[in-house]
């Protein structure tokens, strides 16, 4: 069985399933890396810089045995290195031991201060993230432009941008985002970015497709109401939804049996809902139970609805 795939801006493909590695722990990324791509069918891995385990994801791709031209690897640059992206990317490559990526994406809006008093989360004197208010996004964007036209990576786009965001770096750009990777699930459609991005040619990726932590979505009514019509499960419900809109999904998991399942379940419910599922399911957050799981701290608007 093999992932649906999706054209990109500039032509190349991407799996519309991959596993995402954020907050997979030290010794558990690795098998699950060697299992999704081994024994599960999945082509697409999604990690970062700030994850802190690219060591760990490179090992996994590696003991997989699954050669590298068949693998589409999407990583992101770190606040930090806003001001020096060849440098983050050299990083990842270095980590993951390939000498290209498929994807690369701006990891958030956030310039962080490269010169703080920590490599990830530079803090100021009263706790809050220390962020270079001076620096200019488009400017990161000509450097993200810079190690695609290197060949360094097969194309470049953005995660958590809103619509505010996007047009920072929009009117300047020769490269047009090729992706966009935001907090998407049923709790939180964002049906007015998603229509943005689709006028743009800009592909929308979920992560935290299942929600976080003890998610409320696999008890939702309406995703257990059509599981129980098709005989699958909730989690296959949530995953087929949003591949159904055309957007690729990141479910992560170092649990063998969910990755199989999440892969496989995802496109079964993808081949059974059709256009008054989608349409019932878009109707879900807006009905009231509109909720994101994913705000970090940042202490700036970020132009997101819905955002606390």
């Amino acid at each position: 069985m093999a992932s649906p795939t999706i054209t990109l801006n500039n032509g190349t493909k991407i799996p519309a399933i991959g596993l995402g590695t954020w907050q997979s722990k030290p010794g558990e990324v690795k098998s699950a890396v060697e299992y999704a791509l081994k024994e599960a069918g999945y082509r697409h891995i999604d990690c970062a810089w700030a994850y802190g385990n690219e060591k760990e994801v490179g090992d996994g791709i590696k003991a997989s045995g699954v050669p590298r031209s068949e693998i589409f690897i999407t990583s992101k640059l770190w606040g930090t290195f806003h001001t020096k992206v060849e440098e983050c990317l050299d990083q990842t490559l270095a980590k993951l031991g390939t000498d290209y990526l498929d994807l690369y994406l701006i990891h958030w809006p956030i310039p962080l201060n490269p010169n703080g008093n920590d490599p990830v989360f530079p803090k100021l004197p009263d706790g809050t993230r220390d962020i270079d208010h001076a620096w200019d996004l488009k400017d990161t964007w000509k450097q993200m432009e810079a190690v695609y036209k290197k060949g360094k990576v097969k194309a470049i786009g953005v995660s958590n941008f809103s619509e505010k965001k996007l047009e920072e770096i929009l009117p300047t750009a020769e490269v047009v985002p090729a992706a966009n990777q935001l907090e998407l699930h049923l709790y939180n459609p964002q049906h007015k970015l998603l229509a943005y991005l689709k006028s743009k040619g800009i592909v929308a990726q979920a992560y935290s497709p299942l929600g976080s932590t003890n998610t409320p979505l696999f008890a939702d009514e309406t995703a257990t109401e059509l599981a129980a019509k098709y005989q699958l499960q909730p989690a296959d419900i949530l995953l087929g939804y949003l591949l159904a809109k055309g957007m690729v999904v990141l479910p992560k998991s170092v649990t063998p049996a969910r990755i199989a399942s999440n892969f496989k379940g995802a496109i079964a419910a993808l081949e059974k809902l059709d256009q008054a599922d989608v349409e019932r399911l878009d109707g879900v957050a807006p009905g009231g139970k509109q909720k994101r799981f994913i705000t970090p701290p940042w202490g700036v608007d970020l132009g997101f609805d819905n955002w606390p």
